[in-house]
């Protein structure tokens, strides 16, 4: 009789040829590095929305996974999750439901229990997002801890390319990680992005959390280009300029965000090739207690 080989043993012979690449299903751990050192508290938190607006839209479900971190990056264990539903005000949309496959009769019945929220995130140092331009501005709707945490962005505070990929899509980290999940559900998203900061990329020799918070603790400098002129609008976009339309109380202008250090070459730039003159420049200070925030 013919021994059929296992799964796991196909998998390995396809994986000894540069010809075949195998993806593993996410299973989510809880032990990363076990040690007998300090540990500081982090949460990963993910939001699914009826649509992109955090002044209108509202959040459907809520995922976070509480983790512990070492001081090197190194991740330690998963202390614990959170997931809440909520109803939202008007039935959710075709193009959300087939998005994130949640539907109005899921979230029927549920809603965010702000006291539940903070007792669970009120002892983290640090709230990370898989873009936290946009699950920052929703929460601080929802619970007051979130305006006063220090976030960190796992899209744009980790130079990707550098590392040897090619974008920072969250599914796209994680296959090159060897994985995959069931994408677009806030607690699988969490979990999936865990397991993209315990990374250590050859090029790093650490994990990619490490390089995640140290850039977060960097002081970064908003630069406004206000009253620029129409006709230069398209040089300010290729530097790297967006644009705020006013509609959320900030300036109705084109800006910037660059390093601590950066910012009186970026001003010098503003008064030689854009005003054509000195003029004065408005400038914000942010750090991670403000970044990414409604606030700002």
């Amino acid at each position: 009789m013919t021994v059929q080989p296992t799964l796991a043993e196909i998998a390995a012979m396809l994986e000894q040829s540069p010809d075949y690449r195998v993806l593993r299903r996410l299973v989510p751990r809880a032990e990363f590095t076990p040690h007998e050192q300090p540990e500081k508290i982090a949460i990963l938190l993910d939001v699914e929305t009826t649509g992109l607006d955090p002044a209108k839209d509202e959040i459907i479900e809520l995922g976070m996974v509480k983790f512990s971190y070492l001081a090197d990056g190194r991740i330690g264990r998963v202390i614990d999750t959170f997931s809440s539903f909520n109803q939202p005000s008007i039935a959710i949309p075709a193009e959300i439901t087939a998005l994130t496959g949640i539907t109005d009769e899921m979230v029927a019945g549920h809603s965010l229990d702000e006291d539940r929220i903070n007792a669970f995130a009120s002892e983290a140092v640090v709230v990370i997002a898989h873009n936290a331009g946009f699950d920052r501005r929703f929460m601080e709707r929802y619970a007051s801890l979130f305006v006063h945490k220090a976030w960190a962005c796992s899209v744009s505070e980790v130079e990707w390319r550098s590392l040897g990929f090619e974008g920072s899509r969250l599914s796209y980290l994680l296959m090159k990680a060897g994985l995959f999940h069931e994408a677009h559900r806030a607690v699988d998203d969490c979990q999936a992005l865990l397991e993209i900061l315990a990374m250590a990329p050859p090029e790093l020799n650490r994990t990619v959390l490490s390089v995640l918070l140290e850039r977060a603790r960097r002081k970064t400098i908003r630069i406004w280009a206000e009253q620029s002129p129409f006709e230069l609008k398209d040089e300010l976009k290729r530097r790297g300029y967006r644009w705020s339309d006013g509609a959320d109380g900030r300036p109705r202008s084109w800006y910037i965000d660059v390093d601590d250090g950066n910012q009186s070459a970026e001003i010098e730039y503003l008064q030689e090739t854009i005003y054509q003159k000195d003029v004065e420049i408005r400038i914000q200070t942010l750090t991670a207690f403000d970044r990414f925030s409604i606030r700002v």
